[in-house]
């Protein structure tokens, strides 16, 4: 008589604990984090860039933008901070002495957002103003470039890339050999980034929205994506599309696609979300998984981490507040959260801090 088998051991699952809150003065819409998860950086709605010692829970300002401050990275060496800001700078610092390096006026509007090639060889920053520009609404044609490419290590323009403004997301590939950036529209394109040339472009339907309640206009686009590990795919997020767009009830949305073709590969499982606007993406930097988070409209999570392979929601939780950036240490144990929070009234003259960084431990339990 054969013997009985036995039933396969259950896989182990994730979960997510928050073991640190760490307050700062403005609502955080960027952050950086040193390899070791030791230090970051914060980049914060009131211009302010805050280096956070998550030993210590100490926060020092180190430099300042004269308008909200959007985009930080550190310089692989850890030497240098540069940032972006709305009052269109990027700005590089010193890291030890927060002294200023240098200051280049790369756009006449905002910088919607930064991204540093991993090798710390390129930095890019896109820009753009939403302007109907006929009876559908439909946005106007650039009034200067959308995505500005430069050498990080000494502030040199390398190139400009054409897209259709407002271009609210721009990313490096791991290898730094291709830049892609999305708009508002849902259209993405991808460049060489040593000769500029276009090698890829497709439009994503499902992260924008056109208003035909209380006013006629355009929301939604490509608020965040990020390259796989490998590089062959690119993920973007958002918020699904509304009739009433700004009602903020969209279905918390990631895509994930073949960069080189477009085709879409797959996208959140029905069921699986809630809704709400997603802004920001990261992939685990020794497993396979990402995670998601932004904005909780209705629902049980804002913050989800998803199997790269299945893109199953493997554990998701609501942990409060808009979540505006997401970042790992290198060994993956830690995750870190950028948040800004609601703004309370002041009390006995002064403002309460509205922004804040979290530490998350990822966890797995049989």
């Amino acid at each position: 008589m054969p013997a009985p088998q036995s039933s396969p051991a259950p896989e182990p699952s994730l979960k997510l604990e928050r073991v640190r809150e760490i307050p700062l003065p403005t609502a955080v819409l960027a952050l950086d984090v040193s390899p070791d998860g030791s230090f970051g950086i914060a980049a914060c709605q009131g211009g302010d860039l805050q280096r956070i010692d998550f030993k210590e829970a100490t926060v020092q300002e180190i430099g300042r933008h004269a308008s909200y401050a959007s985009g930080v990275a550190l310089t692989p060496d850890l030497q240098t901070v540069i940032s972006s800001s709305y009052d269109g700078t990027l700005r590089w610092n010193d890291l030890k002495t927060r002294a200023p390096q240098r200051s280049v006026q790369a756009h006449h509007f905002w910088s919607w957002g930064m991204d540093l090639s991993a090798d710390g060889r390129w930095l890019a920053s896109c820009t753009g103003q939403y302007s109907a520009a006929g009876y559908k609404y439909e946005p106007g044609p650039e009034r200067e470039p959308s995505v500005r490419i430069y050498n990080a290590r000494t502030g040199e323009w390398l190139r400009d890339l054409p897209h259709v403004p407002p271009t609210q997301s721009v990313a490096f590939s791991p290898d730094g050999t291709v830049v892609a950036a999305g708009n508002l529209m849902g259209e993405i394109r991808i460049w060489e980034v040593e000769s500029g040339r276009q090698i890829a472009a497709w439009t994503t339907p499902d992260l924008t929205s056109w208003g035909i309640i209380k006013s006629h206009h355009y929301l939604g686009g490509i608020f965040a994506m990020t390259f796989n590990p490998k590089g062959d795919e690119l993920y973007v997020c958002g918020m699904g599309p509304m009739v009433d767009p700004m009602a903020g009830n969209g279905v918390q949305r990631w895509q994930r696609f073949d960069w080189r073709t477009g085709k879409k590969l797959d996208q959140t499982h029905e069921g699986e979300s809630g809704q709400g606007l997603m802004e920001a993406l990261a992939f685990h930097p020794t497993r396979p998984f990402f995670v998601m988070a932004g904005r909780l409209f209705q629902g049980q999570w804002n913050l989800a981490l998803f199997d790269s392979v299945s893109g199953k929601n493997l554990v998701s939780t609501d942990a409060k507040h808009r979540i505006t950036d997401v970042t790992f240490s290198s060994n993956g144990e830690q995750l870190f959260l950028a948040k800004a929070k609601q703004q309370e009234k002041p009390k006995d003259g002064k403002w309460p801090p509205y922004g804040q960084v979290e530490i998350w431990k990822i966890t797995t339990q049989a």
